[in-house]
């Protein structure tokens, strides 16, 4: 009998031939896993995948980025939008290019979407000791500065010789593929280890299709769900990221069509019913809709739909105060589906949300809750249209005025990108989105500098779609880089570069809780320490034009919607630049957030507001 067969490879080519032959197939549907590795060349890969990476070019795309954060935040924006079933690797050089990917990796975690890290490490033989840039641990020998990586991974592991790969590779592609374990995926690669050559089973470079499941409801959950719905009489669907993981807005509507109970929509589950049907109530929680909120008050059962309830969709605990309201959670994450005390129904949303239609026959909510929601609704949509309107189109434009600007130019296949600062509490109360993919906020790290980098990952998911970037003046310093990028890859992104001179969402919360803004603004320090001069003189603008950027200009709210215009319409990377017209929240907060306050302060700021804070805190409830 003849010996299996066996090609000789490196550890770090074996790996990208690997990586090149995985599939993901879900519906019928293939797609590549790994659609592409961004990398930045230093002294810990260079050798290994760097070259691995020439040597295969053609099985494996490769994209330089500036950032290795940025890295990591342009593959998770391509996930997301490929709705997990496509993501993209990450490789850096020990020391700084490992440590630069842990933000990345945490939001990657926290967002549950996947990619794929491989930073250099030391040398595994400890031949080279301590080499440049190598964490010398005086009790821990094996530990690195990838070890900070474990925490926000949800697999890592060291490849300490070539055939270790073999079980840790297969077991990287099932935790990425999985719909239910997904997120930042960490192999750390010993510099040496990646060179040595060894002969792999021909079988390790087949094609592997990685079937994503839907799992059906358990039979004894759905009867369950089926009964505390039909005994509810003022239901609420809150729709989180979930329903556009699993594709399921489609059953989302029939559910809603059949039964008329409405929907409230977390940061990542915006745009999961159109925001015009007449059942979706916009945002939920400290930045959701006056109607989304009054009826998260007054729900007697409150159905999440693929939603980890975070902070802000629970207002701190003070949201849902129905006395004998009860929560039922659609997840395929059992850990999710358990939150406050629900009855669970763990499955896919698509299966589950087809599931409770099918079950819910000849149930519908009350004509007068309907006509509650829907006249709400309205209501609501009367104050979006006078925030987003300027009386005078020859005025300087507020940020929500920005928005109403963008809402006339953008189209439905149209993408717009936020993170951060205040335009995201604005985006939630305010924004129409009109498809699943348009809304694309990342809200579970809310990581300044994500928006540019994310932007090209998105771009890279869907070539001819409009990409927007909605970046304050505080998110842009924070990570500009990948604007190079964009000019080099040719990526049309369109950047909306707002300018109000410091950190405008910070700077209301620390006058809220008695900090008086201090530290919040960009301007020149005066006498008494704080920061209240005459703004600095710096021209973003400029600096997006010196990294590749066509830039325009807009001073006001015609000039403004006339730049979106052209922007959109351009086939270059292209910056929009506004300075907005100083203005207080067009349309305040519905929902409270919890930020503790100073207990004890003799300034009178600090004293007002913690009593406010404990006016606040006392109807916060433990759901159990």
């Amino acid at each position: 009998m003849s010996a299996a067969a066996t090609r000789r490879l490196t550890t770090a080519q074996a790996l990208v031939r690997f990586l090149a032959a995985q599939y993901t197939e879900r519906d019928g549907v293939r797609r590549r896993l790994i659609a592409g590795t961004w990398g930045i060349f230093g002294h810990g890969n260079v050798a290994g995948l760097g070259q691995a990476l020439v040597e295969y070019r053609e099985a494996m795309p490769y994209h330089q980025g500036r950032n290795e954060q940025a890295m990591v935040h342009a593959a998770v924006g391509h996930a997301r939008h490929l709705n997990r079933l496509s993501a993209q690797a990450v490789t850096t050089s020990i020391g700084p290019g490992a440590t630069n990917l842990v933000t990345g990796a945490a939001l990657a975690t926290i967002n549950r979407l996947p990619v794929l890290l491989l930073p250099g490490d030391y040398f595994a033989s400890h031949a080279a000791d301590p080499l440049l840039q190598q964490l010398e641990h005086p009790v821990e020998a094996d530990v690195s500065v990838n070890d900070a990586l474990r925490p926000v991974s949800r697999y890592f592991d060291r490849i300490t010789r070539p055939e270790a790969l073999l079980a840790s590779a297969l077991n990287a592609v099932r935790v990425l593929s999985d719909p239910a374990e997904t997120g930042a995926v960490t192999l750390a690669l010993p510099q040496d280890v990646q060179a040595q050559a060894y002969d792999w089973p021909e079988e390790f470079f087949a094609d592997r299709v990685w079937r994503v499941r839907r799992p059906a409801p358990d039979p004894a959950e759905l009867a369950e769900a089926v009964r505390a719905i039909r005994a509810a009489a003022r239901p609420l669907i809150v729709a989180g990221g979930g329903v556009h993981h699993s594709e399921a807005e489609a059953a989302l509507k029939a559910l809603v069509d059949a039964t008329g109970i409405p929907v409230a929509s977390t940061q990542a589950g915006k745009g999961a019913l159109r925001h015009d049907h007449p059942a979706d109530l916009g945002g939920i929680g400290h930045t959701g809709t006056a109607v989304s909120d009054a009826l998260a008050r007054t729900a007697d059962l409150v159905i999440g739909v693929g939603t980890r309830y975070s902070d802000f969709t629970t207002a701190s605990g003070t949201l849902f105060q129905h006395p004998g309201v009860r929560f039922l959670n659609l997840n395929i994450t059992a850990f999710d589906a358990h939150k406050l005390a629900a009855a669970t129904l763990v499955c896919d949303a698509r299966s589950g949300l087809a599931a409770l239609t099918d079950a819910l026959v000849g149930y519908r909510v009350d004509a007068a809750y309907q006509t509650e929601h829907r006249t709400g609704k309205a209501r609501w949509e009367e104050a979006v249209e006078g925030a987003f309107r300027a009386e005078d189109d020859s005025a300087v434009p507020t940020q929500t005025q920005v928005l109403g600007a963008l809402d006339t130019v953008v189209g439905d296949e149209d993408v717009v990108i936020n993170a951060a600062g205040s335009l995201p509490g604005d985006l939630h109360k305010l924004w129409r989105a009109r498809s699943p993919r348009q809304y694309h906020l990342e809200y579970g790290y809310s990581c300044m500098g994500y928006e540019i980098p994310a932007a090209l990952g998105v771009q890279q998911a869907a070539p001819d779609t409009p990409v927007w970037a909605l970046v304050g003046d505080g998110t842009y310093l924070m990570n500009p880089t990948e604007i190079v990028t964009a000019v080099q890859e040719n990526l049309p992104v369109k950047l909306v570069l707002v300018q109000n001179h410091g950190y405008a969402s910070i700077g209301g919360l620390s006058e809220s809780v008695g900090a008086e803004r201090f530290g919040t603004d960009y301007r020149h320090r005066v006498a008494d320490g704080s920061f209240t001069g005459a703004p600095l003189p710096v021209d973003l603008a400029a600096n997006a034009a010196s990294l590749g950027m066509d830039v325009l200009r807009a001073k006001t709210v015609r000039e403004l919607r006339e730049a979106l215009s052209t922007a959109r319409a351009a086939t270059r990377p292209t910056c929009v630049y506004v300075e907005t017209a100083p203005a207080g929240a067009a349309l305040p907060a519905e929902a409270w957030w919890d930020v503790p306050v100073a207990e004890v302060s003799a300034r009178e700021a600090a004293a007002q507001a913690r009593a406010a804070y404990e006016r606040a805190v006392a109807d916060r409830r433990r759901h159990l």
